[in-house]
């Protein structure tokens, strides 16, 4: 830490200290918590939300400011940064609060919430709709891949997959039953490309086939056969925790 940049800190200690010690000036409850990089440099700002994480706060190295970002059930929900760590007292406080995004932003214009934070405030049927539509929408961009856009419009014409996350990795689609990272995988398919087959993976990083399809139609009724048969739409949560 320098403490040219960072006097307020140096005087403290710590990041979790001038925190606290802030909070305390301006009379305002923060339960800090131990950062993910070590007090000098981070510190957590806990929520009275169950499913919030604590707001992760760090410090820049090369210039002064404070970074946050706030995740809920796998998704990054806010993030930001000032050289002002009055703003992350009181961010961390609206946060702990349980304010909404709209009202984290409204009070503080250094946050920033992406389309995908403020689809799982509305719940997962909305995260699920936007990720299909930015899905068709990249796929559409994309028009020497023919085999994965293909496959895109498919899976999404299909009910069973379409209710579920469906992301990609390396061109190959992905399914999972959960909206948070880490997902939880329920099948995954490798596109056509250069007259190769479609090829059927429990999930896209894994090097067994589970079976191969001469056209996009046969490899999505092949993934939905290899779905549990009592799997419903995907739930907010991740792989790590129930929804």
């Amino acid at each position: 830490m320098d403490s040219d940049l960072y006097p307020d800190l140096a005087a403290a200690g710590s990041l979790a200290a001038a925190l606290e010690q802030l909070a305390a000036e301006l009379g305002v409850e923060l339960t800090v918590v131990p950062g993910d990089w070590g007090p000098l440099v981070s510190a957590g700002i806990a929520s009275s939300v169950p499913e919030r994480k604590p707001l992760s706060v760090h410090i820049g190295a090369e210039s002064r400011w404070f970074g946050v970002s706030g995740w809920s059930r796998g998704v990054e929900l806010i993030t930001g940064a000032t050289p002002d760590l009055t703003d992350i007292v009181r961010a961390g406080a609206a946060w702990g609060r349980g304010r909404s995004l709209w009202e984290l932003r409204a009070e503080l214009s250094f946050l920033r919430s992406s389309k995908r934070a403020e689809a799982h405030e509305r719940g997962p049927t909305a995260v699920v709709e936007l990720q299909w539509r930015t899905m068709r929408e990249q796929a559409a961009e994309e028009p020497n891949f023919t085999g994965f856009g293909e496959l895109v419009e498919v899976a999404h014409a299909d009910p069973r997959l379409r209710q579920l996350y469906v992301f990609s990795s390396h061109w190959t689609l992905g399914f999972s039953s959960c909206t948070g990272y880490p997902f939880r995988n329920e099948v995954a398919i490798v596109p056509s490309h250069n007259g190769s087959p479609f090829r059927l993976k429990k999930h896209p990083l894994s090097d067994d086939a589970l079976g191969e399809a001469a056209t996009a139609e046969e490899a999505v009724a092949l993934a939905v056969r290899h779905l549990p048969t009592d799997l419903g739409p995907a739930e907010a949560g991740t792989a790590e925790q129930d929804g």
